[in-house]
């Protein structure tokens, strides 16, 4: 008999649901909110609001996408951590809500293991143990997987997340949010040598960006003071060498933990990991240091109900479900 699991992710401001069967992906819909960008940043009282209004219609899209009755599933799956409180209470008790009448199991989902099994949705798969860069607006992490479900953080951001990096120097730099995507594509134009910014040597495998941001904002200050125009004159060549700097920093230390460890399985995953510098560099490094790299479809980059949906089906095989009296955590350990 086949599994056949629908997964609702609303850790942020995207309500998603996916429908997987065995292993597949059959539909993964997303909602996402436009209502935050006059705000430069989320809203979380207006995304748990959106959520609500959004989630019965994308799971009733996602199912009927997929072709498959509710009475049909296996499992409901659920975000359960971390992300937004209010977000996470939207999907968690629709998805108990759902269970209970179907008399379903439940399949409650760390949001970042998620992420890092978005590679493991298609062809081909990285074999284990193999080494995983998180990034996202709110994580920058270098992940040891031994497992489908035994994961360990071997090195982790400081202060400031990579994603948090790209937007708050957009911000800087004038542009709407979100802004990473904006640097992203402003920086296939430019020249990423041409400024210089500087890379934090912080010890082990951790990352710091805060140093970077502070270097910017007075980059611009001082350049801007002799030429109020300096940025529109020259944006293009000011974000890629931005992009250039954050993802050297970035791949520079998964080079080393690739050293320490031996592995040469190397992935990437989250939202960040949709930004085409990163998914070029990170070829790049694979070709010249001999390591098998692995990169998610973008659909599946940033936050969507499949890679809920993978996460849940290796739960699901390995029978560990969740009670339906489990809460959602708005911070929770790898």
């Amino acid at each position: 008999m086949s599994v056949k699991i629908l997964a609702i992710e609303s850790s942020c401001d995207d309500t998603g649901a996916a429908v997987l069967e065995d292993g597949k992906v059959l539909s993964n819909h997303i909602a996402n909110q436009k209502i935050h960008e006059q705000y430069g940043g989320v809203i979380p009282e207006l995304a748990s609001r959106a959520h609500q209004e959004n989630i019965v219609p994308v799971v009733d899209i996602a199912l009927r996408t997929a072709g498959v009755k509710p009475e049909e599933l296996s499992a409901i799956a659920f975000t359960q951590s971390p992300g937004l409180i209010g977000s996470l209470l939207v999907g968690s008790c629709f998805a108990k809500s759902m269970a209970m009448a179907l008399n379903k199991p439940l399949i409650g989902v760390h949001h970042m293991q998620a992420h890092v099994l978005a590679n493991f949705i298609d062809d081909p798969k990285p074999d284990f143990p193999f080494l995983c860069l998180t990034v996202s607006g709110g994580h920058t992490q270098i992940v040891l997987c031994e497992s489908p479900l035994s994961m360990r953080v071997i090195g982790e951001t400081l202060d400031d997340a990579a994603g948090e990096a790209f937007d708050k120097s957009a911000k800087l730099l004038g542009l709407p949010y979100p802004g990473g995507p904006l640097i992203d594509k402003y920086a296939q134009t430019g020249d990423p040598g041409r400024f210089k910014f500087p890379e934090p040597r912080i010890p082990e495998l951790n990352f710091s960006f805060s140093g970077l941001k502070t270097a910017i904002l007075y980059f611009l200050q001082e350049n801007q003071r002799q030429d109020p125009a300096f940025i529109e004159k020259n944006l293009p060549d000011i974000c890629a060498s931005i992009q250039q700097r954050i993802i050297s920093i970035l791949l520079n230390k998964v080079l080393k933990a690739t050293q320490e460890t031996g592995i040469r399985d190397v992935a990437i995953a989250g939202g960040v990991s949709a930004n085409s510098g990163l998914r070029k560099a990170l070829q790049e490094y694979g070709e010249k240091y001999g390591w098998r790299t692995f990169i998610p479809k973008f659909e599946y980059c940033t936050d969507n109900a499949g890679m809920i949906a993978i996460a849940a089906y290796y739960k699901y095989l390995a029978g560990a479900f969740t009670a339906l009296d489990a809460v959602p955590t708005a911070r929770a350990a790898f």
